[in-house]
């Protein structure tokens, strides 16, 4: 049931002053108020219950070929509006998503010649608040080269935040996000999305965009001449640009990202948040019934040190059968050699029969995923090669190493993604940049990467536990990460060593609690087939989901640890996980229905300390009275699986 309920009074004109003009805007529940003046420049501030959040901050824009906007500007119009229906997503974490929100559009105009028009639209949440810029239709079909979006983000003290800087535009979005203060960001540093900000003990805030379509991705500079925790947008350069060159070519009408502050009484709140999936445009795709989120086996991790064989194909094939899990991911160099003038995304490599490896995964009841690299598709008609994947009967593909979010790579995701659709075909891709909530709009991108993930365990010590726990706060406020979790080759984190095979930093059940705490509708377990068989929490792979009827966060601290409930149908998960440090935790089970349930867990015990690949497997009958008390060893966790009984 949809309903839509537009209301007057949502914003309030507070007052005139000097020719400005003050409006306000409230969120449904009243708690988050967004405060926006209209005069020489234009500013905004805002305020979360009593606590302020964001002092006046100015929205400003510089052109290639005209002055700048935003300063001087009149109120044409001004309309209110407000929203409140439900919709049900196709990659979910929830069964239903509530959009309710109130908003405000304001048409300007400048005072002075040329006289350019814009509106400036901000919505207002019960999780956080949005704005975005429109410049409509004017001055005929005259190109407009935008060098610059000055929107501002003044925190008015010095917070503690949990950045990451890329340093560079041209990124594969795979670096930790550190811990810092808003002052030790540097005018040398480039922020990226989402920024995570603890205001104080009950309010945290969260920075980033949504519904990047046309434009270029968003950072976060020091603004100019201001101190450390003043900040402001800065846009990817289109290629072959520096860093002051042009940013966004268009024509009017066109819009910018919005612009998100994401908000909540305690860090699981922003988890749990979908403010980025409600300013999205819905599902464009007519049938989506044909797009099925779910775990795959993937040759990656051990095809590093092999070559491309068929025998090992078939093994991976096995093991996703063995599993239940629908996919399996053959990777790189499945066509030879690749971003080589004669790659060639069509012709499988010589020492593999693709259709005889297609039709044994058919029999074995499971599809097949083909990576490739990004230059390789655009070498040949990539219409032409969906078809020919489609006719095989290929699931999706996972198309790597764009390392770029300027506007031509925006664009070319999408037209990627669509493509990709008409021939029913899913896409995972990796060096890439953050997601922005356009799978709700083309929900057969499943997921992308964008996140520094277990590959990395084969050659660095990046992958901590205080990592791994600040995940969930940070890159996956924005939407799926591939992490590739399923390392089973578990390293306490003071034994940890690189190598072959490859170990992964974390216990046996901190493993299991990932394929709970992170998201990913279609999720990728790392392993090589013969590290699962016969282990413990083998069987809980099987039937861990890859998305979800409900979502919620238990408890949590960024960095530190974090506890997640989810619910497919009628069984319960629990995943939790702790940093470097040991800890006890009670999870109480009131998020349970009436009635007995089949708890199997896997915990840490005390031989864990010495040996992470030990876990203890238990199973025992509760009820929603009842608490578990969960103890991890340093680099630990906890997954259990509820089933009803009877």
């Amino acid at each position: 049931m949809q309903k839509k309920l537009f209301l007057s009074a949502v914003m309030v004109l507070l007052a005139v002053v000097a020719g400005a003009k003050e409006y306000q805007l409230l969120s449904p529940d009243k708690n988050i108020r967004v405060n926006i003046e209209v005069g020489e420049q234009i500013t905004w501030e805002a305020w979360f219950g009593d606590t302020r959040v964001m002092e006046p901050s100015a929205v400003s824009f510089t052109f290639k070929q005209a002055p700048p906007l935003g300063n001087e500007m009149e109120v044409i119009k001004g309309e209110e509006y407000a929203s409140d229906s439900e919709w049900r997503p196709v990659l979910k974490r929830y069964e239903a998503i509530r959009d309710n929100h109130r908003g405000i559009r304001l048409h300007l105009q400048e005072r002075r010649f040329p006289q350019r028009n814009m509106v400036l639209d901000f919505r207002a949440y019960d999780d956080g608040l949005a704005f975005r810029t429109e410049f409509p239709q004017q001055f005929g079909d005259r190109e407009n080269v935008l060098t610059d979006e000055l929107c501002g983000f003044n925190f008015p003290e010095d917070y503690t935040c949990w950045a990451v800087n890329y340093g560079s535009y041209t990124t594969s979005q795979e670096v930790e996000h550190f811990e810092r203060k808003l002052s030790d960001i540097t005018p040398e540093m480039v922020i990226g999305l989402p920024l995570t900000i603890k205001i104080n003990e009950n309010c945290y805030a969260a920075v980033t965009e949504a519904a990047l379509v046309d434009y270029a991705g968003m950072y976060l500079k020091r603004a100019t001449g201001r101190e450390g925790f003043k900040l402001r947008t800065a846009l990817a350069p289109r290629k072959g640009q520096p860093e002051n060159g042009d940013k966004v070519v268009f024509t009017t009408p066109h819009k910018t990202p919005w612009r998100v502050v994401m908000l909540g009484n305690a860090p699981g709140r922003l988890v749990e948040s979908e403010i980025i999936q409600n300013l999205n445009e819905p599902c464009a795709i007519e049938n989506p019934g044909w797009i099925k989120p779910g775990l795959s086996a993937w040759d990656h991790w051990w095809s590093g040190e092999v070559k491309m064989e068929q025998e090992v194909i078939y093994k991976y094939i096995d093991l996703a059968s063995e599993m239940d899990w629908p996919y399996m991911l053959i990777d790189w160099q499945w066509y030879g050699p690749f971003n080589e003038p004669d790659a060639d995304i069509k012709t499988p490599a010589p020492q593999i029969n693709m259709p005889e490896i297609l039709e044994y995964a058919k029999n074995k009841n499971v599809r097949c995923w083909l990576w490739m690299y990004n230059t390789d598709v655009d070498r040949f008609d990539f219409e032409e090669a969906c078809t020919l994947y489609e006719k095989w009967g290929i699931a999706g593909i996972k198309i790597d190493f764009m390392d770029s979010d300027d506007q031509e790579m925006v664009n070319w995701y999408h037209w990627v993604v669509k493509t990709a659709a008409k021939h029913h075909l899913l896409v995972d891709f990796h060096g890439a940049y953050k997601p922005t909530g356009w799978r709700r709009t083309y929900p057969n991108l499943l997921t992308r990467e964008g996140v520094l993930g277990n590959e990395y365990n084969k050659w660095s010590l990046r992958i901590t536990p205080e990592h791994m726990c600040t995940l969930p706060f940070t890159r996956m406020l924005a939407g799926p990460m591939d992490f590739t979790p399923g390392g089973f080759l578990n390293r306490n984190p003071d034994k940890f060593l690189n190598g072959s095979p490859a170990h992964v930093m974390g216990t046996r059940s901190n493993t299991l609690a990932q394929f709970v705490v992170y998201d990913s509708p279609y999720q990728v377990a790392c392993d090589h087939p013969d590290n699962y068989y016969g282990e413990v929490g083998f069987e809980f792979l099987k039937h861990v989901k890859p998305v979800w009827d409900h979502t919620k966060v238990l408890n949590g601290e960024i960095s530190e640890y974090i506890t997640m409930v989810r619910r497919s149908g009628n069984e319960w998960f629990v995943g939790s996980m702790t940093n470097s440090e040991a800890r006890e935790l009670d999870i109480i089970l009131d998020f349970l229905p009436e009635g007995k349930f089949r708890m199997i867990s896997y915990s840490d015990k005390e031989e864990t300390k010495e040996n992470a690949e030990i876990a203890v497997e238990k199973e025992s009958v509760v009820s929603r009275a009842d608490a578990v008390k969960i103890k991890m060893v340093p680099g630990g966790g906890f997954a259990a699986r509820f089933v009803p009984v009877n």
